[in-house]
């Protein structure tokens, strides 16, 4: 059984380690901590004791912004993504939101096309958002309703 308790203090170093084996430009641990002390709705997805995902999203006003969401790569492809976003919009619609946004890298085309699966139109994109081993990239911004 999958449980999505919230992130706290005490689980940011598995976070932060869980990052730096997905991605090649992740999160630190201080960008989990900021994110906790601003306030931002951050979840574990846990099976057992184990913890397979994580997510950060920001609300604001009647929208949230998904800045974070991972499942461990040997666990990716599984449902567990779309099971941990299906939360994070049953959580964002109790609580008055009517969009998600976030950004996707426009070579990450497992993400994009996991994104338009769930729904997520893209609707514009922000230059040079993203650290890249040449520089800077941009970001395909996606939304969907709720």
């Amino acid at each position: 059984m999958v449980r999505y308790p919230e992130m706290t203090d005490a689980d940011l170093d598995a976070v932060a380690a869980a990052e730096s084996r997905i991605y090649a430009f992740p999160w630190t641990r201080g960008n989990f901590a900021d994110s906790l002390a601003a306030g931002h709705g951050a979840w574990l997805a846990r099976e057992g004791e184990r913890m397979t995902g994580y997510a950060v999203m920001m609300r604001v006003v009647d929208e949230v912004h998904l800045l974070n969401i991972s499942v461990l790569p040997e666990l990716q492809r599984g449902g567990r993504g779309s099971a941990l976003l299906d939360h994070l919009v049953a959580w964002a619609r109790m609580h008055g939101a009517t969009r998600m946004l976030l950004e996707v890298r426009p070579g990450n085309l497992a993400g994009r096309g996991f994104y338009r699966r769930q729904g997520f139109a893209e609707i514009g994109r922000r230059r040079d958002y993203y650290p890249a081993h040449e520089g800077r990239e941009d970001a395909i911004v996606m939304a969907r309703g709720l």
